[in-house]
């Protein structure tokens, strides 16, 4: 309606501006309300962190508070990484109980991210803590049969493929000293062939295959896996980044199902926290560093990251999807780059996760146990025991009340609770990680 000033009534005017005021106020009303349904959604998502932000140990074991959580959060850090480990121990028989016993040795998922590889992986995490022979022949038993069942599989990743079983398996024969079965497992790496339909992410893609050459030269030994061998695969996947990029202002983007995604698990911090492991020719270095400060640019004014290329949900606080997943790469940027820049984004980040990374899951993948690997990581990154602590307080949150809030119905243990990327496999990683917290590293993602 267009009303001409000098020639309406005052009534006019007056009702007018009524109408004109209410819509205004109509559309103050709708956008709040979208607000505080965008704050809900997001409340529903995680946990308030009401832990204190540091706490000073005690030279005592003994309990010092009534509230639970707050003792754990003052024990000696020896006292508590001994209980963490007493935890993950029972996690991981739990684990090979519900995936291996009652199954009659039978493997039905193969992987490491929801299978029996996971398990595997798990089990050789606790022989690497305790020596525990029995836990190294128990893992070689679980990746032989993972081996039969991956056998007509055409998945090609450390996480979800043929690529993870033949690594792991070379890596525990290793420590087994049977340097035929390794010899057999890494033959069979080195026949792996791509699909011509292959993806350039983590979980499926040649990322996640690069992964586990990276994992077979830090555990058996340099040039295991050759540059040479490798090079031809980073050529695609920097190839794939620059033509989807095409004249845009970020030099590589890759999609998944057609979507562009940012995170680790089938987007841009994945890529090239793989990509960092990598012989890099000079101008593919400077592509990483132009792609990770064009995702520092456009973060979200939270401090969180998008999910995809132009989403407006500043909702995910995941590894796979948001800052988790973004700050190990941008941890791995500064040691590996030794850009300022990348630091400070990586500590901005950080605080995203401490405020908002109590996620109502367990795992590591989409839960609690994978955002505590982000103060580990800033922890290795800087020494700074403030990062140490929330590592602590997030693993001492798991430890004191998951069990509980998964009983009453107010946390998820899982869509596969038996898992080590979705349950409570990843907690018992992270509790035995926590025992030399200056060596951990988020499983199957940081080297």
């Amino acid at each position: 309606m267009t009303l001409v000033l000098g020639t309406c009534s005052k009534g006019s005017f007056l009702l007018f501006f009524l109408l004109y005021s209410l819509e205004f106020t109509e559309i103050g009303f709708i956008q709040k309300k979208k607000a505080c349904n965008r704050e809900k959604e997001m409340s529903d998502r995680f946990f308030p962190n009401e832990m204190p932000n540091f706490v000073v140990e005690s030279t005592v074991s003994g309990a010092t508070s009534i509230d639970s959580l707050t003792n754990l959060l003052s024990l000696p850090y020896k006292t508590l990484s001994d209980h963490l480990k007493t935890a993950a121990l029972a996690l991981k028989e739990t684990m090979v109980r519900e995936t291996w016993g009652l199954s009659g040795k039978r493997v039905h998922d193969y992987t490491a991210y929801t299978g029996a590889l996971g398990t595997a992986y798990l089990v050789f995490k606790a022989y690497q803590v305790t020596k525990n022979q029995n836990d190294l022949k128990l893992c070689s038993d679980i990746v032989k049969a993972c081996d039969y069942a991956s056998k007509d599989s055409g998945r090609v990743t450390f996480m979800c493929g043929r690529a993870g079983v033949y690594a792991l398996g070379a890596v525990v024969a290793k420590h087994s000293g049977d340097t035929a079965l390794q010899d057999r497992y890494l033959a069979k790496f080195k026949e792996i062939r791509f699909p011509s339909d292959l993806p350039n992410e983590l979980l499926y893609g040649r990322a996640g295959f690069l992964w586990a050459c990276s994992f077979l030269n830090k555990h058996i030994g340099k040039d295991t896996i050759s540059t040479a061998y490798t090079r031809s695969v980073v050529d695609e996947i920097i190839k794939s980044g620059k033509r989807l990029a095409g004249k845009g202002r970020c030099p590589l983007m890759y999609e998944w199902h057609g979507k562009k995604y940012w995170g680790a698990a089938h987007g841009l911090a994945g890529i090239m926290h793989v990509l960092m492991d990598m012989e890099l020719k000079p101008d593919e270095v400077e592509d990483v560093k132009v792609t990770l400060r064009y995702m520092i640019k456009n973060r979200f004014p939270s401090g969180n990251y998008p999910s995809s290329e132009g989403s407006e949900s500043d909702r995910l606080v995941h590894w796979c999807h948001g800052a988790p997943g973004v700050t190990l790469t941008l941890v791995k940027a500064a040691e590996v780059l030794g850009d300022g820049d990348f630091l400070q984004a990586a500590l901005d980040a950080g605080e995203v996760v401490w405020k908002r990374g109590l996620l109502k899951r367990v795992g590591i993948c989409h839960g609690i146990s994978g955002n505590a690997y982000v103060f580990l990581s800033l922890y290795r990154l800087t020494g700074n025991a403030e990062y140490l602590y929330r590592a602590k307080a997030f693993a001492s949150f798991l430890s004191d009340r998951a069990e509980k809030l998964i009983s009453e119905g107010k946390m998820h243990g899982g869509d596969r609770p038996y898992s080590l990327f979705e349950g409570i496999g990843g907690m018992g990683y992270l509790f035995l990680d926590m025992v030399e917290p200056s060596q951990a590293r988020f499983p199957a993602y940081e080297i």
